[in-house]
C-alpha cells in the first residue's frame, strides 16, 4: 500500500473512531432530552464550561476555509499543511462541547425548540467537522475535492447558524435585531417589536400593561422557545398555569406569589428574578404586578379597571412599591401562640420557615432550601407549626413515606410540593382531609393512577402536577380532575 493509502485509511480509521462520542450525545439528545428540570450540581458545574468551550470549534472550524483558500497562492502554500490538525482540533472540541451542551441543558432547566435546535446543530457539526476531516485525507482526488469543499462549506453554515442560536438563548430571539437602526430594518422588512400587539387584546390591563413587561424582560428564559423550569410567561393561561413547582401567581395575594416575590427580592439573593446579572424590573413595573395580582389576576380585566396604576408598563419612572398598612398590634395578637416555637425551630433550621405577609400568622415552609439535608425526622420536628403552615415546599428533600402522617396535619395547606422526593402513594392517600389545598406537585416520584380517586375529593384543588410519574398522560380522571392534572 502506498504512503497516501496508508494515510487515508488512518485517518478513516480515526475518523470512524470519533464518530462513537457523536453517536452517544445524539443517543442522549434523543432519549434524554432538555425537559426543564434542574438535575445533579456536578452536571451543571459542567455543563456551564460549554460556553467557554463552544468557541474554539467556532474559531477553528472558519480558519479552515482562510487555510484552504490562502494556501492556494504559492507563497502561502505551506498554510495547508495545517489543515488536517486544524480540522482534528475542531472535530474534537466539537464533540466535547456537544457533550457540555447536552449537560447544561438536560440539569440546568432548560426547554424550547430553540434549545433542541440549538443542541441538534452543535451534533451535526461535531459530525460534519469528523466528515471533513476523514475527506481532506484524500481532497487531492478530484471528486474527492469537490465533496471535501461541499462539506467544509456546510460545516461554516452549521457555525453561523447554531450560533445564532446560541445568541438567541443567551441574549433573547431579537439580539440580532433589538438595536437595528430602523432604515435597515425597513429596507429587510422586519416588523417593529416595540409595535408588537400584545396576544392578549390591548383593551386588557393584563394585555396592555402586565404582558408586555414579559415580553420585554422574561422571554429570554420563559418565552415561547425556551421555558426554564418549564415556566412560559409568553401567554395568560401558562402564566397561570405555572412550572415544575406549581403556580406563581396567587389571585388576589401578590405577597403570596412566588412571581412577585422573586422580581422583588434583592438583587443578590438566590431566587431573585430575572437572574443572570439582567437588569432588575423598574418599580414602576414591579408595581404593576403586585395590582394586577391583588386585583384578581384576570386575563380580562378590563384596562382601566385599575385607577392608582403606573403609566406607562415599561417606564423606568420610580414609583414605590407599598403595602397596605398592617395592624401591628393584631398581627402580633395572632402569632403569639406560635413565635416562641417558631424562633426556636427557626434558628434550627435557617431560612425555611417565614410568615406569609407581614400581616398574617400563617407559614411559608421552604424546605427545599436544604435538599436531602432534609428528612422525615426533620419534618417530624415541625410538628407543633403544622396546623399554621400553608405553603409547604418538599422539593429535592430525603422525605419518604414515613412523613405522611406529618404532611396529612398541615390542615390548612394550599400549596403542596413534593417533586424529586421518595414519596409514593401511602402519602398522597392520606391527603383526603386537606381541603384547602389548590396545588399539589408529585413531578418525578413514583405515585400511581391509584391515588386519583383520594385526590379528585380535594375540593379546591387546581393543578395537579404529575409529570415523570407513573400515571400516564391518556389516562381517564375522575370528572373532579378534569383538566387539572399536569404533564
Amino acid at each position: 500500500m502506498t504512503l497516501w493509502g496508508h494515510r487515508v485509511s488512518r485517518q478513516l480509521r480515526l475518523g470512524l473512531l470519533a464518530l462513537a462520542p457523536i453517536l452517544i450525545v445524539f443517543i442522549l439528545l434523543v432519549f434524554f432530552p432538555p425537559d426543564g428540570n434542574e438535575r445533579a450540581k456536578w452536571a451543571q458545574f459542567i455543563g456551564r464550561l460549554h460556553p467557554l468551550v463552544v468557541h474554539f470549534p467556532i474559531a477553528l472550524v472558519l480558519l479552515v476555509p482562510v487555510l484552504e483558500l490562502a494556501g492556494l497562492n504559492s507563497r502561502f502554500s505551506h498554510l495547508r499543511l495545517a489543515v488536517d490538525f486544524v480540522l482534528g482540533l475542531a472535530t474534537v472540541s466539537a464533540i466535547v462541547a456537544a457533550m457540555l451542551g447536552w449537560c447544561l441543558a438536560r440539569s440546568g432547566g432548560y426547554s424550547g425548540p430553540i434549545m433542541t435546535q440549538h443542541m441538534w446543530g452543535g451534533i451535526l457539526l461535531a459530525a460534519v467537522c469528523c466528515l471533513c476531516w476523514m475527506l481532506r485525507a484524500s481532497a487531492n482526488q478530484p471528486g474527492w475535492r469537490l465533496l471535501y469543499s461541499a462539506a467544509l462549506a456546510i460545516a461554516v453554515v452549521l457555525v453561523a447558524w447554531t450560533g445564532y442560536r446560541g445568541g438567541q438563548l443567551s441574549q433573547g430571539e431579537d439580539h440580532l435585531t433589538e438595536y437595528m437602526p430602523a432604515g435597515l430594518r425597513h429596507a429587510l422588512r422586519l416588523s417593529d417589536a416595540a409595535l408588537t400587539i400584545s396576544s392578549s387584546g390591548a383593551n386588557t390591563f393584563y394585555g396592555a400593561r402586565v404582558e408586555p413587561i414579559f415580553a420585554a424582560r422574561c422571554f429570554t428564559c420563559h418565552g415561547p422557545h425556551k421555558h426554564r423550569a418549564n415556566l412560559r410567561l409568553d401567554s395568560y393561561v401558562s402564566l397561570m398555569r405555572g412550572g415544575k413547582n406549581g403556580p406563581v401567581v396567587r389571585a388576589g395575594n401578590a405577597q403570596a406569589s412566588n412571581l412577585f416575590r422573586r422580581i422583588t427580592l434583592s438583587p443578590d439573593h438566590d431566587d431573585f428574578m430575572p437572574k443572570g446579572g439582567k437588569r432588575p424590573l423598574s418599580p414602576g413595573q414591579a408595581k404593576l404586578i403586585e395590582l394586577w395580582i391583588a386585583a384578581g389576576a384576570s386575563g380580562t380585566l378590563p384596562l382601566d379597571a385599575i385607577q392608582d396604576a403606573p403609566a406607562g408598563s415599561t417606564s423606568p419612572a420610580v414609583v414605590e412599591v407599598t403595602f397596605e398598612e398592617i395592624d401591628a398590634a393584631a398581627a402580633a395578637s395572632q402569632r403569639a401562640p406560635v413565635a416562641s416555637e417558631l424562633a426556636r425551630l427557626q434558628k434550627k433550621f435557617p431560612n425555611i420557615l417565614e410568615y406569609e405577609s407581614r400581616g398574617s400568622a400563617d407559614l411559608l415552609l421552604n424546605a427545599s432550601i436544604l435538599g436531602p439535608k432534609f428528612g422525615d425526622y426533620d419534618l417530624a420536628a415541625l410538628s407543633p407549626l403544622a396546623e399554621h403552615i400553608t405553603v409547604a415546599d418538599f422539593s429535592r428533600t430525603a422525605i419518604t413515606d414515613r412523613s405522611a402522617i406529618a404532611i396529612a396535619a398541615m390542615k390548612r395547606l394550599r400549596v403542596l410540593r413534593l417533586t424529586h422526593t421518595g414519596i409514593t402513594d401511602p402519602t398522597l392517600e392520606s391527603l383526603g382531609a386537606l381541603d384547602q389545598l389548590e396545588s399539589l406537585s408529585v413531578f418525578d416520584t413514583r405515585v400511581t393512577p391509584a391515588v386519583l380517586p383520594t385526590i379528585a375529593r380535594l375540593p379546591k384543588l387546581a393543578h395537579f402536577y404529575v409529570g415523570q410519574t407513573a400515571i400516564p398522560a391518556r389516562i381517564s380522571v375522575p370528572k373532579a380532575l378534569t383538566g387539572k392534572l399536569v404533564f
